[in-house]
C-alpha cells in the first residue's frame, strides 16, 4: 500500500518530537559533570591499539584479523575457511561496485595462478567508476537525498530541486577521486568558506541545500522545524549523536543540553538555502523547477547572522536565554568557544572534521564496516551515545579509526584493508557447531554474514545480466520509465511519493536521515518479482542474449551469468523438464525460466 504525502512528512521526525515533548514535561533539567561525561568510551579519542597476540599466527592477512581472531580464541572458537574463488569474486565485486562480475572476469580470476590475484582484483574494482556509484548509494540516504518536497500545492514546484543530481554526481566523484573524508565533510557544510575547495566542490553544499523546505517558511515555528532537520541530519550522519532530541529539553540519555541544540540551530538559522550558479548568480525565489538554469546548484550561503534563544519546551513563543553559536560542550575542551565567522558553518565543519573529534572517524569507519559485513561493530550506526549499542570489538574500532585518520582520511585505503582481510574472505557457510551454539548471531565473525542485495544492487544486477545496463549519468530518470536502463543510483528520489520499486524493497524514506535499511520480506515483494513489467522485460532480454546451441548449453550459460557457476546435473534436468512442457500465457518457457532464475534466492543474496 502506498504511503500518503502526509504520512511521508510526519513519519519518523514528527513522532519522535511528539514523544519527546511528552517526556519533556516530566524531565528535570540535567546537571552534567562534564569531565566525567567525557570519559564515556565514544567521547575518548581513538588511539592506535597494540595488535593482540594470537595462537594461530598463520591466519590473518591484515591487522583487522588479529583483533577478530583474538576474540574468537578467547571463546575457544576458530574462524571458517576461505570462500571459494567463485564465491569470493561475486561477493567482493558486488560489495565494491554494486554489480556482479562477468563470466569472463570470473573465469580469469578463478584460473589466475598468482598468489596475489585477489589483491589485483580488489585494486581493479576500487579504481572503477562503479566504486563511487556504490559508495554514493550508501551515503545518499544518510543525507536524506531527494529532488522534491513532501508537499506540493497544485503545479507549484518552486521548492523542488531539478538539479539535485549535481550533488549526487559530486558525491560519486568524491569517492572515486578518494577525496579525504575530512574534506568530504567540510565541503558539504561549508565549501564556500574554504579557499582550497574551488568551484568544483560547491555542489557538495547540496547536503544542506537539498534539505526539506516547508510552506509558510516565514513563520518561526516552521523555521524551527527546518533548523531541526539540519541539526538532526548533520549530527546523526557525521557524529553519530541524536542532538535533535534536545530541542525541547536537555537530552534524557546523553550529555547534550538544550543550549547545545540551540547553539547548533543558530548556525542553520544564520544560513539560507539558495539556488545559485557557480559564478554567484542567484535564481529568483519563485523560479519553478522546470525553468531553472542547467548550471544552477542547490546550495547554501550565510544569511542574517543570529544567535537563538532556547525555546522552552520547544515552544518558540516561550523564549529562554540566548545561546551563542558554538560546538557541543561534551566534545569541547572546557567551555566551547563561540563561533565568530559568519554563520559559523566553517567553524562547525572544522570541529566535526577535526582529528581531535573522537566521533567522526569512528562513525564513518563503522558505516563502511557495516556495508561489508552486514552490520557494524556498533549496531546503532547513528547513535554512539549512552543510549546506543556498545561496540562488539572496541579495540578494533579504535585502531581502524586512528589509522583511518593517520592514512589521510583515505576511504579507498580503509575499504582496501577490509576487503583484503581474512575475516572478510571467510565462507558464509555455517559448518561450525560450537560457534553456532556459542555465537548464533555471529557477533564475533567466525564466518561471513550472508547478505541480501539492496534494491540498487538487485536492479542493477538484473540489467547487467540482461545486457541492457548503460553507463550514462546526468539528470535523474524515473524508475518506471521503460527506457531507463541506467544504474539505480541515478533514479529520481521523491519525498512526495517514493517510487514503488524503491519502497517495496526497503529504500529509506527520503524525508529523514536513515541510519540503516530495513530488511523486510513481504508478499508484495514476491508479487512484484512475479508480475512487474521491469522484471518480465529483463527476463525476456536475458533469455534472448543466451547464445548456446541447445537447451543444455543455454542453461549452463544462464547459470554462469547469473550465479557464476555451472549448474548441477539435477538443475539441468529440472530446467529441461520445465522447458519441455507446453507454454501457457504470453510468455515462452524460456522467458519463464529466465524469470525464475533472476528472482531466485541465489541471485538476490550474496553467498
Amino acid at each position: 500500500m502506498n504511503k500518503s504525502p502526509m504520512l511521508m512528512v510526519f513519519r519518523g521526525r514528527f513522532l519522535r518530537v511528539a514523544v519527546l515533548f511528552v517526556v519533556a514535561v516530566f524531565a528535570p533539567a540535567a546537571d552534567f559533570d562534564w569531565e566525567k561525561e567525557r570519559q564515556f568510551w565514544s567521547f575518548q579519542s581513538p588511539e592506535r591499539q597494540q595488535v593482540p597476540a594470537i595462537q594461530n599466527e598463520g591466519w590473518g592477512a591484515e591487522p583487522i584479523d588479529h583483533f577478530i581472531l583474538a576474540k574468537l580464541e578467547e571463546k575457544k572458537l576458530t574462524p571458517s575457511g576461505e570462500a571459494s574463488r567463485r564465491d569470493l569474486i561475486r561477493r567482493v565485486t558486488l560489495d565494491l561496485t554494486g554489480l556482479p562480475p562477468t563470466p569472463a572476469e570470473l573465469e580469469s580470476f578463478v584460473s589466475d595462478p598468482r598468489p596475489d590475484a585477489y589483491y589485483h582484483l580488489v585494486e581493479r574494482l576500487i579504481n572503477r567508476r562503479a566504486f563511487g556509484e556504490r559508495m554514493a548509494s550508501l551515503w545518499l540516504p544518510l543525507a536524506r537525498y531527494a529532488e522534491d518536497q513532501a508537499h506540493q500545492v497544485g503545479d507549484d514546484t518552486k521548492f523542488f530541486y531539478p538539479n539535485a543530481y549535481k550533488y549526487r554526481a559530486w558525491v560519486i566523484d568524491s569517492f572515486n577521486r578518494d577525496l579525504p573524508y575530512d574534506r568530504f565533510l567540510k565541503y558539504q557544510l561549508a565549501a564556500d568558506k574554504f579557499e582550497d575547495a574551488g568551484e568544483e566542490n560547491l555542489a557538495g553544499l547540496g547536503f544542506l541545500g537539498l534539505g526539506p523546505k516547508y510552506y509558510n517558511r516565514n513563520r518561526i515555528e516552521v523555521m524551527a522545524d527546518e533548523w531541526e532537520d539540519r541539526v538532526d541530519t548533520v549530527t546523526r550522519t557525521m557524529l553519530g549523536l541524536t542532538v535533535a532530541c534536545a530541542r525541547c529539553h536537555d537530552h534524557k540519555f546523553e550529555p547534550i543540553t538544550a543550549a547545545d541544540y540551540y547553539a547548533l540551530a543558530g548556525v542553520f538559522a544564520s544560513t539560507k538555502m539558495v539556488n545559485q550558479t557557480p559564478d554567484g548568480e542567484e535564481e529568483k525565489r519563485d523560479t519553478s523547477g522546470d525553468k531553472m538554469k542547467a548550471e544552477t546548484l542547490h546550495m547554501v550561503e550565510d544569511g542574517e547572522i543570529k544567535d537563538l534563544n532556547v525555546f522552552i519546551r520547544g515552544n518558540p513563543e516561550r523564549k529562554g536565554d540566548v545561546v551563542e553559536r558554538r560546538f557541543l560542550q561534551v566534545l569541547s575542551e572546557g567551555e566551547p568557544e563561540p563561533f565568530e565567522t559568519g554563520s559559523g558553518r566553517k567553524e562547525l565543519a572544522e570541529a566535526i572534521a577535526s582529528a581531535d573529534n573522537p566521533l567522526t572517524a569512528r562513525v564513518f569507519v563503522n558505516r563502511v564496516w557495516a556495508a561489508f559485513f552486514g552490520k557494524g561493530i556498533v549496531t546503532s550506526p547513528s547513535n554512539f551515545g549512552h543510549s546506543g549499542e556498545l561496540p562488539s570489538h572496541p579495540e578494533l574500532l579504535d585502531d581502524l579509526a586512528a589509522r583511518f585518520m593517520a592514512n589521510g582520511w583515505s576511504v579507498k585505503k580503509l575499504v582496501r584493508e577490509i576487503a583484503l582481510s581474512s575475516t572478510y574472505r571467510q565462507t558464509s557457510l555455517a559448518s561450525n557447531p560450537a560457534a553456532e551454539y556459542t555465537d548464533p548471531e555471529n557477533s564475533l565473525l567466525w564466518r561471513m554474514n550472508r547478505k541480501r542485495l539492496s534494491i540498487e544492487q538487485w536492479r542493477d544486477s538484473a540489467l547487467f545480466a540482461s545486457g541492457e545496463l548503460t553507463d550514462r549519468a546526468g539528470k535523474s530518470l524515473e524508475l518506471d520509465d521503460p527506457r531507463n536502463f541506467r544504474r539505480t543510483v541515478y533514479a529520481r528520489v521523491s519525498r512526495l511519493k517514493l517510487n514503488d520499486i524503491l519502497m517495496q524493497f526497503d529504500y529509506p524514506d527520503a524525508n529523514v536521515h536513515a541510519e540503516r535499511r530495513s530488511n523486510t520480506t513481504t508478499p508484495m515483494q514476491k508479487l512484484f518479482l512475479l508480475n512487474n513489467p521491469f522484471v518480465l522485460g529483463r527476463a525476456s532480454s536475458f533469455q534472448e542474449r543466451l547464445s548456446g546451441r541447445n537447451d543444455a548449453a543455454k542453461i549452463g550459460e544462464a547459470y554462469r551469468i547469473l550465479f557464476g557457476r555451472a549448474p548441477a546435473e539435477s538443475e539441468v534436468k529440472a530446467a529441461r523438464e520445465f522447458l519441455g512442457r507446453s507454454s501457457e500465457g504470453e510468455f515462452s518457457r524460456w522467458e519463464q525460466l529466465a524469470q525464475v532464475l533472476m528472482v531466485s534466492n541465489e541471485f538476490i543474496y550474496v553467498d
